[in-house]
């Protein structure tokens, strides 16, 4: 259930984490839709399926260690890191255990913020 977004609220991870998998098997659930935000959970197990999204988009990493690529670029995570990846970029993680969860967060127009004022 998404909360009325007209009041204040709190999600846990654990909360979110008890969503999945969520109808058809998938690895995340949605916390949130407003306006151009779109925050949710997710959780992948062994293989992060993940195509590029038409949005920019956030992680905060919750749980779980390992590695993300995005671009030609990879880079380790661990909880509490921030990652960042613009729309259209192929990334995904890769090396991590079956605790692994973050939070997403989907914001802005599609096609991204790319050469918006800032």
């Amino acid at each position: 259930m998404i909360p009325d977004p007209n009041r204040a609220f709190r999600f846990t991870a654990a909360e979110m984490q008890a969503r999945l998998p969520a109808q058809g098997g998938q690895r995340f659930a949605i916390a949130l839709e407003r306006g151009e935000l779109q925050a949710e959970f997710y959780a992948p197990q062994q293989i992060d399926h993940q195509q590029p999204h038409d949005r920019d988009e956030c992680y905060v990493v919750v749980r779980g260690e390992g590695r993300f690529v995005m671009g030609g670029e990879t880079v380790p995570f661990r909880p509490g890191d921030f990652l960042f990846v613009p729309a259209g970029m192929s990334h995904r993680f890769e090396d991590f255990g079956d605790d692994m969860a973050v939070w997403v967060m989907f914001y802005g127009p599609k096609g991204g913020m790319a050469g918006a004022a800032r």
